[in-house]
């Protein structure tokens, strides 16, 4: 799932921002169109979380994935769809600049933990 921006970092200013998803990365977990609240702070980022995320070699993007595993000081990061690879398998380390909490459209609710 990508978002373009021009500038990640004042997109994601606020300690909790609203985020459009598109692209099928994330399916089923979260499906082009859905709404997202991210949050920067709060307690630390942990492998399984769905997170925004700007990756080392596209900083031009903003993108909606889940955590695998720290790596380089950065995270290693997999959308939940496998038969799409726009995500670290393709581009490297992405650096985390939130936590998506919850889905707040069309289909209200918490995200699951961990790929389905």
């Amino acid at each position: 799932m990508t978002v373009e921006r021009a500038d990640p970092p004042a997109r994601l200013r606020r300690w909790l921002t609203a985020v459009g998803v598109t692209g099928p990365s994330m399916a089923p977990t979260l499906r082009h169109g859905d709404a997202v609240l991210v949050r920067r702070g709060g307690r630390s980022v942990r492998p399984g979380d769905v997170v925004v995320a700007v990756f080392r070699t596209r900083p031009e993007l903003l993108v909606v994935k889940r955590a695998v595993r720290r790596q380089d000081g950065g995270w290693w990061v997999r959308g939940d769809n496998a038969l799409v690879t726009d995500d670290s398998r393709a581009y490297g380390v992405a650096d985390v600049l939130g936590r998506v909490v919850c889905r707040y459209w069309p289909r209200p609710g918490r995200l699951p933990r961990g790929p389905l």
